[in-house]
């Protein structure tokens, strides 16, 4: 018999009755949850329980939607940004806390929408909190765009001097191969590979070894630049990713951005800043362009689909 505090699926019976959804954005996919008073925080057990593909529901991640009044993060982001009603609390498949994930978004955005949560129209924008900070996402034709914010450097010393600043090794690569470190709110590690046979032989059932590795662990982006490079003024690029804290993903939007941010410094001044990348999963866009606050931002957009309701047992 199951622990009395404990369901049958191995979830605390406080979470028993709640509904949720699944949904994904090219393949990257994850169950939701609506909590808007903040009254089921699912621990990292919890959140891996449900996201178990053979005992669970099965997810690369657990989004709970609930007003930022009921999170430290969100008051904290209510503060300067009162337009942020909703934060996206998401945790990995395993359980671990991430500080956002753009595929996640735009899913956490059409599910506040069908909910009836939140409403926008085409054209219009909702504001969001995450453990990234804002992030503005805009319903377009068949689906959303996503001001990620800023990119950056990890190691931006040693990104301008050398143009890599790690050596990243993974099964199925004869020798390890230098690496590119970018941040989108979270870790990154771009490698470039040369064919896309290669790309095919990568293994990334293990995680990559990264030398040397942020902090607090990084995704790793292994990417073909398509030959031409760029085809009517978009650069064209083919992705695979170990996503730290899940393993390998259909889809990754914050590492389609940092494969972007990467390659475009790599291939110089007169690369594009629009951008469409292949990921298992499907297409996703990529553009660059100049914020408000006078800095370079990264804009995702694709495609969100819900799949599935049900309630936990």
């Amino acid at each position: 018999m199951p622990d009395s505090g404990v369901s049958a699926s191995g979830l605390p019976v406080s979470l028993a009755g709640l509904p949720f959804a699944k949904g994904h954005g090219t393949g990257n996919d994850f169950v939701l949850v609506a909590d808007p008073a903040g009254d089921h925080d699912f621990s990292p057990a919890a959140a891996a329980a449900v996201c178990d593909r053979h005992r669970g529901i099965g997810a690369d991640g657990l989004i709970r939607a609930v007003r930022s009044e009921h999170l430290p993060e969100g008051q904290a982001l209510l503060q300067t940004n009162p337009a942020a009603e909703w934060f996206m609390d998401y945790r990995n498949s395993d359980g671990s806390l991430s500080e956002m994930c753009g595929n996640g978004v735009r899913v956490f955005v059409h599910f506040l929408l069908a909910e009836g949560l939140a409403e926008i129209g085409e054209g219009e924008t909702l504001t969001i909190g995450t453990r990234a900070g804002i992030k503005t996402v805009t319903r377009i034709e068949g689906g959303y765009a996503v001001d990620m914010g800023p990119w950056e450097f990890i190691y931006p010393d040693h990104a301008a001097a050398k143009a890599m600043d790690a050596v990243v090794n993974a099964g199925g690569l004869e020798v390890p191969r230098p690496g590119l470190s970018v941040s989108m709110g979270n870790p990154h590690t771009v490698v470039a590979l040369a064919e896309l046979s290669e790309l095919a032989a990568t293994d990334l059932h293990t995680k990559p070894s990264v030398q040397p590795e942020p902090e607090h662990g990084t995704n790793v982006e292994f990417v073909v630049p398509a030959e031409p490079l760029v085809v009517d003024g978009v650069g064209l690029l083919t992705m695979r990713v170990h996503e730290r804290g899940v393993g390998e993903t259909l889809s990754c939007g914050t590492g389609a951005c940092a494969a972007a941010v990467a390659i475009r410094f790599w291939a110089g001044r007169d690369a594009p800043n629009e951008w469409a990348v292949t990921v298992p999963g499907g297409v996703v866009g990529v553009r660059f362009l100049t914020a408000e606050d006078g800095r370079e931002h990264v804009e995702l957009s694709g495609p969100a689909v819900l799949v599935a309701r049900g309630t936990l047992l």
